[in-house]
């Protein structure tokens, strides 16, 4: 993963980052790259792809199975 460097940051805007860094528990450097994320209307690659994916199978229609009740099962499996 390319890597950056940025030096003369603000105080201001540092403190403002770690703040949300822990607010939102992640590190500086998960905050940095979520800040930039959304500066530059940029969707972070593993919500993005789940989005996208949950998106598209719901797009689809696929019809989803009816599951039995699992303690339905249980007792029927006892009964033999």
């Amino acid at each position: 993963m390319p890597l950056i460097q940025v030096r003369d940051v603000p105080e201001h805007i540092y403190r403002k980052l770690v703040i949300q860094a822990e607010a939102e528990r992640r590190s500086l450097a998960q905050q940095v790259v979520a800040v930039l994320a959304r500066g530059l209307n940029a969707e972070l690659d593993a919500k993005g792809k789940r989005r996208r994916t949950l998106e598209a199978i719901r797009a689809d229609r696929i019809p989803t199975r009816r599951v039995s009740d699992p303690a339905k099962l249980i007792r029927e499996d006892r009964k033999r």
